[in-house]
């Protein structure tokens, strides 16, 4: 299989960027990991960068407020050429991905979401805001959900999902909890399978 370069990309604590870290230390994701791109440079996913020496690069509209949609796509680009990703990880980022990025990566980037698609998605549904609306919607079941990105929240192809049992003495927290296990499980085998996917169609080009 062809060394593949991963790129991470977060937002909060890094929970599932520190499961994928693991993945790769235990030899399931055999992908390289040089990189994780942040809109927050201060959030807990770049200490655990700093802690496994992966290169972080903060990318915001906070840092580039001047640029135009292009423009800050390349800037996107120009890091993710450098480090020679093929494959664009969303590990709880929060912010909706620059159209061009999205087409340069076509079905190279995926993202994991803590409910079933296409329920509770779209824009502010994102961590214990997802969990709260399940438990507010009454619903037995929830899971999670791991998708290619497109230019929409939460709509692109599904790859994977699974589900979760809601408990009667569940809360959002509690939830939370159950679901972020499933996801640390499911989601780096989610990756190493795709990984082998696309080294077989880089090698095949």
């Amino acid at each position: 299989m062809n060394n593949l370069n991963i790129s991470v990309f977060a937002s909060g604590g890094g929970s599932n960027f520190k499961a994928i870290l693991k993945a790769k230390r235990n030899g399931i994701i055999k992908s390289n990991i040089p990189l994780l791109i942040t809109n927050n440079s201060h959030c807990g996913a770049v200490e655990i960068a700093k802690k496994n020496s992966v290169n972080v690069v903060h990318i915001s509209r906070k840092v580039y407020p001047d640029l135009d949609e292009k423009e800050y796509s390349q800037v996107f680009l120009n890091v993710l050429e450098k480090f020679k990703i093929d494959l664009i990880v969303l590990a709880g980022y929060m912010k909706l991905l620059p159209e061009y990025v999205v087409e340069r990566y076509e079905n190279r980037i995926i993202n994991i979401h803590p409910a079933l698609l296409p329920s509770f998605c779209g824009k502010g549904m994102y961590g214990i805001n997802v969990h709260r609306a399940v438990l507010e919607a009454g619903v037995k079941v929830t899971g999670i959900t791991i998708h290619y990105v497109n230019k929409e929240y939460d709509k692109g192809k599904i790859i994977f999902q699974k589900c979760v049992e809601i408990k009667e003495n569940d809360n959002e927290i509690s939830l939370q909890k159950r679901v972020l296990k499933y996801e640390h499980k499911y989601y780096p085998l989610v990756i190493a399978s795709l990984e082998k996917i696309i080294s077989y169609e880089k090698s095949n080009n």
